[in-house]
């Protein structure tokens, strides 16, 4: 008989430990290690468990036909652009978000509009009673539509209860936090239940058929809670994000063994649900102020969509010590970069100055070609300059001021000028892969080019 032993993991990340600590050394969390049931393996391995050997199978060599996978279309085009065409059957995602950025609106649109074109979908409630969920589909006008319902925690009822007739297309958890297995001795939402319930799960959609939609809760830095085994265990990960200062929401693809990675579906947050933006980049330069300085416009790429987002800068003399840095939407460490290259190379004296960058909308921007963007709105506020309202900014900027050629810059060009600017900064080394465009490039090969640029017009402004 198996010897039970005690272990301690975190209910952060899942790190296990021998004993009890205060502080996880994986994650830094604290007082998130609780102690857990374990089994302790038995002498010789899993075969001596079972008291044979392995079963041999065959192998197979590279070359072979590799169907592409068939797809379920959701009806709902942003979620089937992140997911890479719809729901693939047997397949697990795992989608996060903070609580109450619109998980459950997004997935009962999704359960509503799968529903009505035919196909059987269950929506399992671990955290809401079944009459929360109807009150929410009343609100959103889905009360009509035919998806199966239900509350349970306990994934052996679960699996019973969706076996019982024709497979499900899709069904929902929500949340995987709040499902507990009986074969598990431990407390719903610990982590070695979170994954003992998530291989149950997964385990049903690849035998069945069903694509299975886990709901993960996120922690106060945004990453899904639990254990990171499960986000390897399922197919693709995705995260929904949004600001509660603002009316959109953004779905990001973060794993995806059927499509591709970094891709974003775009939502607008209205009273009858989330609305499908299929324009993004007009939505972000909604309202923006062309005449005053510190703003620059970025071309940027959000997976395979390009997408413009403007870049407003505040650079103003410090009654301070050490001058303040601060960034929304960008990497705080990039903007240092930035500042520091500005002044070695650019000749602008910022160390006595405060600097303020924000994203406009609230979107998170990670590539390094937002670079020359940031700085040119750097130099505008520096300056007083305003830049020309129909240009846009795409740079990579290395640390010896030379700017660097960027991917997709075609794709980045097509879109300002379906937008309607007429001229784009960009880096020279790029210049032979811009192709043919009705935009006005300034190929420019450094920082000092852009900060020349920049300042000479500041200088004609101040001569007339």
């Amino acid at each position: 008989m198996a010897k039970r032993v005690q272990s301690f993991a975190c209910q952060n990340c899942g790190a296990v430990y021998a004993r009890w600590q205060g502080r996880c050394d994986a994650c830094g969390s604290w007082s998130t290690v609780a102690e857990e049931a374990a089994v302790a393996p038995l002498p010789g391995g899993i075969s001596a468990a079972r008291g044979k050997k392995g079963r041999i199978f065959e192998l197979e060599g590279l070359v072979g036909e590799a169907p592409e996978a068939p797809r379920v279309p959701s009806g709902i085009e942003e979620l089937d652009r992140v997911t890479g065409g719809g729901f693939v059957p047997g397949s697990v995602i795992l989608l996060g978000g903070d609580p109450g950025i619109g998980k459950s609106t997004l997935l009962m649109q999704a359960s509503a509009a799968l529903a009505l074109m035919g196909e059987r979908v269950v929506y399992i409630s671990g955290e809401e009673a079944t009459g929360q969920v109807r009150l929410r589909a009343d609100r959103l006008g889905l009360a009509k539509a035919p998806v199966e319902l239900a509350a349970e925690t306990n994934v052996e009822d679960i699996i019973a209860t969706l076996s019982k007739g024709p497979a499900p297309s899709l069904v929902i958890i929500d949340s995987i936090q709040t499902m507990w297995s009986e074969g598990v001795e431990s407390a719903p939402g610990t982590v070695t239940q979170v994954r003992g319930s998530a291989q149950a799960l997964i385990r049903y959609a690849k035998t069945s058929g069903a694509s299975v939609i886990l709901v993960g809760h996120v922690t106060k830095d945004g990453q899904i809670a639990g254990p990171r085994v499960v986000e390897h265990m399922v197919d693709a990960v995705a995260s929904f994000e949004g600001d509660g200062a603002h009316h959109f929401r953004i779905l990001r693809a973060a794993k995806n063994r059927f499509g591709p990675t970094d891709e974003i579906g775009v939502f607008e947050m209205t009273g009858l649900g989330l609305k499908q933006v299929p324009n993004p980049s007009a939505l972000f330069l909604e309202g923006r102020d062309t005449t005053s300085a510190g703003t620059a416009v970025f071309a940027g790429m959000e997976g395979t969509r390009p997408m413009l987002l403007e870049f407003q800068a505040l650079v103003a003399p410090s009654s301070l010590g050490t001058p303040r840095r601060a960034v929304v939407g960008w990497d705080p460490s990039r903007l240092s970069m930035v500042i520091a290259v500005l002044e070695a190379h650019g000749g602008l004296k910022l160390g006595q100055h405060d600097v303020y960058l924000n994203v406009a909308g609230g979107l998170k921007v990670n590539e390094p070609a937002a670079d020359l963007a940031a700085a040119a709105a750097l130099v505008s506020s520096f300056s007083g300059q305003a830049l020309p309202a129909d240009r846009v900014f795409m740079g990579e900027i290395g640390l010896t001021g030379a700017l660097r050629p960027i991917g997709q810059i075609a794709a980045r060009l097509k879109e300002s000028a379906k937008l309607g600017f007429a001229s784009a900064v960009i880096p020279r080394a790029g210049l032979e892969a811009v192709g043919k465009t009705s935009l006005d490039t300034h190929a420019m090969g450094d920082v000092a080019d852009l900060v020349a640029a920049i300042l000479s017009g500041a200088r004609r402004v101040k001569q007339a």
